[in-house]
């Protein structure tokens, strides 16, 4: 049985790149090149690439850049879409809880839930973050965003609720205390004109969690920000109404 998120990105992609939380994409491969001082020689892995908006903008810059993801719908959009920007980006089908490289990229990006962390349990959650690193050489940076679990704690989960959660659902709600995992009905269009309804499944982290997962995979330094679309930096501290945060993690030896 396919997941929610298999089924809602089969066919989703055009509408997908019209969605707010996705325009932020220039200011965000910034941040990507400030990391990298700028060097073209890095070679970057977009994990949960989805349409390749951060993949393309990266290699129009002159990076050369792998993405992976699962869904082939995204994927064909994301090679239209490089094609008719003149850039050469491999787009791979690929399951991120699974191992597919070893120490061949200088850095990793999951952006906007790409991948981690919609898995529907820790393990593959923790899986996404294990491959990724193993993905990476000796002080490779994975620069992530996800939930951030002091936001509806902060705010109540009861009142986090009553204005709508994630503000994704247009269904039933629900936020599990005990796993902190965000339950919700969503109904979509697809770019086929057809109305689809998923049960999603969203795991929020707290920033000591994060940092401690992503020390059982091998990352010896680990900073956490607050995230702002469009303007990801090291300038803005993590907050309580940060919705998402904002992970730099270094490969150690």
């Amino acid at each position: 049985m396919a997941q929610w998120y298999e089924t809602l990105f089969e066919n989703y992609g055009k509408s997908y790149d019209k969605e707010p939380f996705t325009q932020g994409t220039p200011g965000e491969v910034d941040f990507v090149e400030r990391e990298l001082n700028a060097d073209r020689t890095k070679r970057i892995l977009d994990i949960g690439c989805g349409t390749g908006r951060h993949a393309i903008e990266l290699a129009t810059r002159g990076y050369r850049v792998t993405g992976l993801d699962l869904s082939e719908g995204q994927l064909r959009l994301a090679r239209e879409k490089a094609a008719n920007a003149g850039v050469d980006v491999d787009f791979q089908r690929r399951d991120a809880t699974q191992p597919h490289f070893d120490q061949e990229f200088d850095a990793a990006i999951m952006f906007c839930e790409g991948a981690f962390p919609l898995m529907e349990t820790d393990e593959k959650n923790h899986a996404v973050l294990r491959h990724a690193g193993a993905a990476l050489r000796t002080g490779g940076k994975l620069l992530l965003t996800t939930l951030n679990a002091l936001f509806p704690l902060f705010h109540s989960v009861k009142d986090f609720l009553e204005k709508g959660g994630s503000g994704t659902a247009t269904g039933k709600l629900a936020f599990d205390l005990m796993t902190f995992r965000e339950h919700a009905e969503l109904t979509f269009t697809d770019d086929a004109g057809q109305s689809r309804t998923v049960e999603t499944n969203e795991r929020y982290y707290t920033p000591p969690e994060m940092r401690w997962l992503l020390q059982t995979v091998g990352f010896a330094k680990v900073d956490i920000f607050g995230c702002r679309l469009g303007a990801f930096s090291r300038d803005r501290a993590l907050a309580p109404d940060d919705f998402e945060m904002l992970v730099i993690a270094e490969k150690g030896a």
